[in-house]
């Protein structure tokens, strides 16, 4: 999968089909290069399962496969800190059981002193 997504008309051709099924026509004629170079790519896109042909009528129109994403996202997740809210509430949960932990101190010291 890391071989499919390292070209950048790869990449490109996996954001035209987020939002859009496309044939590879109207792919090959966003790109400056041939049509049998971007047939290639889109072998390689579709053997990696990041993206699937479906004949709809006579035309074969090519969509992204999601799941793929899913694993790649759960893959790289680990790697990645957390942003934005994730954080934040990374830093809640700690919080919380910083005032458990204090609040059991005291409370044991309290114990021992009666």
């Amino acid at each position: 999968m890391a071989k499919a997504i390292a070209d950048p008309v790869r990449r490109q051709i996996l954001e035209m089909l987020r939002s859009a099924r496309l044939s590879a026509g109207e792919i090959a004629e966003r790109f400056e290069i041939s049509r049998p170079a971007v047939s290639r790519h889109l072998r390689v896109l579709r053997e990696s399962g990041l993206v699937r042909d479906q004949l709809v009528g006579r035309r074969r129109l090519y969509v992204l496969d999601v799941a793929r994403f899913t694993e790649l996202l759960e893959w790289l997740a680990p790697f990645v800190p957390p942003a934005g809210w994730a954080r934040r509430l990374d830093a809640l949960e700690t919080e919380v059981y910083r005032t458990r932990r204090d609040r059991r101190a005291a409370g044991s010291g309290e114990e021992r002193s009666a």
